[in-house]
């Protein structure tokens, strides 16, 4: 968001495959997003935590980043929102990123009640908080985001990310045939599977050189106005961008068993 108005000011595309703040895409036409906008994926997360999990004591831990405050404030107001008295938010913690103890903020969650905890925090928060966690709580449930879904976090979890749940747009598991082809690529040259913010990013490029083509030019302007005309079969599913530049997409809601991604039943 500090370097899309330089974009924006040089009529230069920026097409990310991870902003989710509501207003990224609004700094202008050259500005686009492969990524759901926070809310959609938070209430995806608090639909896991609430309707599938049943939990109604809601723990949040937060990275301190303006993603992170950002995200938890959403959390807040979804559950809020849920108009359900017998749920609510009994405790936010917020936390350093890459600190090694979250003990302190793990104890203040569990002493004020959670029977779930949703980590607004990448793999590398949500691996060591359920390690620390399970240490204090064996019962805990976890519910993160889709920035959690990579094997990073079952290489730094283990045993601990078992029963871990998230929504994702993209699952590498899937039977599509174009997906299978794209994941089994990948591992050939990465030696595993891809997460769900590269594969947006794959498919950012893919949009990108797609629309070059057909509008037979690099030219910004062009390439832009053929951005917001084509739809783009990707393997995160259909690319559309609407008149912000946004796309909608549906998500998959996956957990961690016997050291693999699965989906929800």
């Amino acid at each position: 968001m500090t370097a899309a108005p330089i974009y924006q000011e040089n009529k230069i595309i920026e097409i990310s495959p991870s902003a989710s703040h509501p207003d990224y895409s609004k700094i202008g036409n050259y500005i686009f997003r492969n990524n759901t906008v926070i809310s959609k994926e938070g209430a995806a997360s608090v639909d896991i935590a609430v309707h599938d999990l049943k939990k109604k004591n809601i723990g949040i831990i937060s990275i301190m980043t303006d993603w992170g405050t950002n995200t938890s404030g959403i959390i807040k107001d979804l559950i809020t929102g849920l108009n359900d008295p017998n749920v609510k938010v009994v405790a936010h913690e917020e936390v350093m990123e890459g600190s090694d103890d979250y003990t302190p903020a793990i104890t203040k969650l569990n002493e004020a009640g959670a029977d779930v905890v949703i980590c607004c925090g990448m793999y590398n928060l949500v691996a060591p908080v359920a390690k620390q966690y399970k240490n204090i709580n064996p019962d805990i449930s976890i519910v993160g985001f889709s920035n959690a879904y990579s094997q990073q976090l079952i290489q730094l979890g283990g045993q601990a990310v078992e029963g871990v749940c998230f929504p994702v747009i993209f699952f590498s598991e899937s039977d599509d045939a174009d997906v299978k082809a794209y994941v089994d690529e990948y591992k050939k040259v990465y030696g595993n599977s891809p997460s769900a913010l590269t594969s947006q990013a794959y498919d950012s490029m893919g949009i990108l050189l797609t629309a070059m083509k057909e509008a037979g030019t690099t030219d910004s302007e062009k390439v832009r106005d053929k951005l917001n005309e084509i739809t783009y079969k990707g393997v995160t599913g259909n690319i559309k961008f609407d008149e912000q530049g946004d796309v909608d997409k549906q998500f998959n809601k996956v957990t961690i068993k016997d050291g693999k991604f699965v989906k929800m039943n």
